[in-house]
C-alpha cells in the first residue's frame, strides 16, 4: 500500500515537472511569436511578397603595378559606365534600342550585350556603354524613367602611363571571353576585365584581388529601398617591378629608328631586369576602352609582328654572338687553348664542301682572342669541328641558351639548341660534320631570344654565375628575395680570355664594332656583333657581288649584337636584335651601346667615380697654375 502511494507521489512529480517545461516551451514560444509580430513587423513586411532581398557584387580595386623607384606602371582611373539588369527590363531588347538612341551603339555592340544578356543570369547586371563622358552621363540620367533595368555607376579603367613604351612588358587587360570564364564571380561584373598579356597576365589573379557583396532590400519595382549588409572586398596587390621606367623609355626609343628591334638591359649580379623593349608597338590604353575590330585587324597584319615581344618570345639564329658559346666550349673541353693558333684562308673545307669566312681574304693565323675580336668563321669552324656538337649544346645549356627561363612573363620561348639525338628524334636523319660548322657560329638549327643572349652575356660578364632574369622584385610589402646564383663550373682562366676577346671587339682597332666604342671614362663596353643570314648566299651572289643591301628587306641579315659595361667591374649586360638590320655593328651594337651607357649614367657608384674624376682634374688645373 506505502509502496503504491510512493509511486503515484513519484509519478504526480514527473508528470507536474513535464507540465511545466511544456509550458515554458510554448511560453517562450509565444513570446517569439509576439516579438516578431510586433516589434518585428516592419522589418519582415518589407521582406514580403512585395519586396526581396538583391544581392550586388563589389568589384574589387585592381593593383597597381610599380616601377623600382615607385613610377606608374599601371593605375586605375574613374569610369563612368551604364548597366542593365535584365530582370528589371520590361524588354532588355528595347531598351538597348531606346538607350541607342541616345548614346550610338553599333550593331556589334548591341549584339555583344544581348549575347551577354543571355549568356548571364537575370538578376546580374550587364555592361551596356562604359567611358562614358559627362554629357553622356546626364542623357542617361535624364531618360531613365524610359530605360527600365538601366542604371549609371562609377567604376575603373586600367590606365598605362608609359604607353607603347612598355606595351609589351606590362601588357594589358580586357573582358572575360567565354572560354576565359571560370567560377569566380567577379566574371559576372559588367566590364569586368582580366589580364591578356605580360605582366598583367602572369600575376592576374594577385592584381585583381576579391569581390565584396551587398544585400540591398528592393520593392516589387526593382527599386533599392536599403542597404541590409555589406562585405567589402580585397583590393588587389601592387607589384613592384625591377623596371627603370626611364631608362625603359629611352631603351624604346633606341628602337624606333629601326622598323623590327627588341633589346633586354639587365643587371650582371642578381638578373634584375631594367629595360626590356620591343618595336613595333601598340598602345595598350586603347585595349582598356575596348579596340575598334579595324585596329585590332591591322595590329594582327603588320609584317612587323607589334603584338609580338621579340625581346622574349622572337627566336632568331644567333649568328657570331654563338661564338662565345663555341670558344668557352672548345677551352673547356680542351680541344683548344689560350696558345692554339687556327689558320684562316678565307674558307674552310670538309671534303668536298667549302664553308666561307666573312672576310674573303682571311684573318691569316690567329688566337681565340683574336678570333672573337674579328669574327673569324674560320676558327669556330675548326674549334666546333673540333669539340662536337654534343659538347657545345652542353655549354650553351651552361650559358642559359636552349631552355625555357623561369622569367615573369607569361610567353617566354625555349630557344633551341640542337644536338645528335634531337636530330634523329626529329628528322629520323643522323647529324652531319657540316651542321656542326655551321651551329659553331650561331647558324643552322640554332635558334635564341635576346633575353636568353642577354643572360648569356650576363654570365659572362659576372665570372661564371648562373644569374636568371627577373621582373619582379615584390608583392606588397613582402620584397621577392632570389637565392645567390651558383656558380656554373667555369675555369676563371677561359672566362677571361673570352672577355678580353669580347673586350677588344669594341676598344681595339681591329674590333668588328669599334666604331661604336664609348669614349667618355668611367664608361666603357665589352661586347660581342653577330650577323644572322636569312637568305642563304648563293655562288651566284657572291659572284655578282650582290650586295645584302639591294635585297628586299624581309631577305637581309638579321644584326645581333650583346654587350656589358663598364668592362672592368661589369654591372650591366645587354642584348639587341635588329630584324633584316644586315649587321651587327651597323645597327643593333649602337642600341646595346646607347642603354648601357644611359644604364650606366644613372648608376650612383659610376657617378660618383665620374664627379670624382672631374674633381682630380679640376684640383691638378689649379695646382698647375
Amino acid at each position: 500500500m506505502n509502496r503504491d502511494m510512493d509511486r503515484q507521489k513519484e509519478f504526480s512529480r514527473r508528470a507536474m515537472m513535464l507540465g511545466g517545461g511544456k509550458v515554458l516551451l510554448f511560453g517562450t514560444l509565444a513570446l517569439r511569436l509576439g516579438w516578431l509580430e510586433i516589434a518585428e513587423h516592419g522589418k519582415y513586411q518589407m521582406l514580403s511578397n512585395e519586396n526581396s532581398i538583391g544581392i550586388r557584387l563589389l568589384p574589387a580595386r585592381r593593383g597597381v603595378i610599380m616601377d623600382r623607384f615607385g613610377a606608374p606602371l599601371a593605375v586605375n582611373k574613374p569610369d563612368f559606365r551604364a548597366v542593365i539588369v535584365p530582370e528589371q527590363a520590361d524588354n532588355v531588347a528595347a531598351t538597348i534600342a531606346r538607350f541607342s538612341r541616345l548614346i550610338p551603339l553599333s550593331d556589334e555592340e548591341i549584339a555583344d550585350i544581348l549575347a551577354d544578356v543571355r549568356r548571364h543570369r537575370r538578376f546580374a547586371p550587364v555592361l551596356v556603354k562604359e567611358n562614358l563622358s559627362w554629357e553622356d552621363m546626364a542623357k542617361v540620367e535624364v531618360n531613365l524613367p524610359d530605360l527600365s533595368g538601366v542604371s549609371v555607376e562609377q567604376g575603373e579603367m586600367r590606365s598605362y602611363p608609359l604607353g607603347r613604351d612598355a606595351a609589351h612588358v606590362i601588357g594589358y587587360v580586357g573582358r572575360v571571353s567565354k572560354a576565359e570564364m571560370t567560377n569566380d564571380p567577379a566574371m559576372t561584373l559588367p566590364g569586368f576585365r582580366i589580364g591578356k598579356t605580360g605582366i598583367e597576365k602572369q600575376y592576374d589573379k594577385i592584381l585583381r584581388g576579391t569581390v565584396g557583396e551587398v544585400q540591398d532590400e528592393v520593392n516589387v519595382v526593382g527599386r533599392e529601398i536599403r542597404e541590409l549588409k555589406r562585405t567589402e572586398g580585397t583590393p588587389g596587390k601592387r607589384l613592384t617591378l625591377t623596371l627603370d621606367s626611364d631608362l625603359q623609355m629611352q631603351s624604346h626609343g633606341f628602337l624606333t629608328k629601326h622598323r623590327s628591334a627588341a633589346v633586354v638591359v639587365m643587371d650582371v649580379h642578381n638578373g634584375d631586369v631594367y629595360a626590356l623593349a620591343s618595336h613595333p608597338s601598340y598602345d595598350p590604353n586603347v585595349f582598356s576602352a575596348g579596340i575598334p575590330a579595324d585596329l585590332w585587324e591591322s595590329l594582327l597584319s603588320d609584317p612587323a609582328s607589334p603584338l609580338t615581344d621579340k625581346a622574349t618570345a622572337g627566336q632568331y639564329p644567333p649568328g657570331s654572338t654563338f661564338k662565345i658559346v663555341t670558344a668557352l666550349a672548345g677551352l673547356e673541353s680542351g680541344k683548344i687553348t689560350a696558345a692554339t693558333h687556327i689558320n684562316c684562308p678565307g674558307y674552310y673545307k670538309l671534303g668536298r664542301s667549302v664553308f666561307h669566312c666573312w672576310k674573303h681574304a682571311g684573318h691569316g693565323n690567329i688566337d681565340v682572342v683574336a678570333a672573337i675580336r674579328e669574327s673569324c668563321d674560320v676558327f669556330f669552324y675548326e674549334t666546333a669541328q673540333r669539340t662536337g656538337i654534343d659538347a657545345i649544346a652542353k655549354m650553351a645549356r651552361r650559358m642559359g641558351l636552349g631552355q625555357r627561363l623561369d622569367f615573369d612573363l607569361p610567353d617566354v620561348a625555349s630557344g633551341l639548341i640542337p644536338t645528335k639525338a634531337w636530330k634523329e628524334r626529329r628528322t629520323g636523319r643522323p647529324w652531319e660534320k657540316g651542321e656542326t660548322l655551321i651551329a659553331g657560329i650561331g647558324q643552322g638549327y640554332v635558334l635564341a631570344t635576346p633575353l636568353q643572349l642577354a643572360t648569356m652575356a650576363s654570365r659572362v660578364a659576372n665570372g661564371g654565375y648562373a644569374v636568371f632574369p627577373t621582373l619582379l622584385r615584390a608583392i606588397g610589402e613582402t620584397e621577392k628575395t632570389p637565392p645567390p646564383p651558383a656558380r656554373i663550373g667555369l675555369d676563371p682562366a677561359h672566362i677571361a680570355l673570352v672577355r678580353k676577346g669580347m673586350e677588344e671587339v669594341v676598344n681595339d682597332p681591329r674590333g668588328t664594332a669599334y666604331d661604336v666604342r664609348i669614349t667618355t671614362p668611367p664608361y666603357s663596353m665589352a661586347g660581342k656583333t653577330g650577323t644572322a643570314q636569312v637568305r642563304r648566299t648563293t655562288a651566284k651572289m657572291r659572284a655578282e657581288h650582290i650586295s645584302v643591301f639591294k635585297l628586299p628587306w624581309k631577305f637581309r641579315d638579321h644584326a645581333l649584337f650583346v654587350g656589358y659595361g663598364p668592362v672592368h667591374k661589369p654591372a650591366y649586360a645587354a642584348a639587341a636584335i635588329v630584324e633584316h638590320g644586315i649587321e651587327g655593328d651597323y645597327s643593333a651594337a649602337p642600341i646595346v651601346r646607347d642603354v648601357l651607357l644611359a644604364a650606366m649614367k644613372r648608376d650612383p657608384r659610376l657617378i660618383r667615380t665620374v664627379d670624382e674624376a672631374e674633381h682630380d682634374s679640376d684640383k691638378k688645373e689649379k695646382g698647375g697654375t
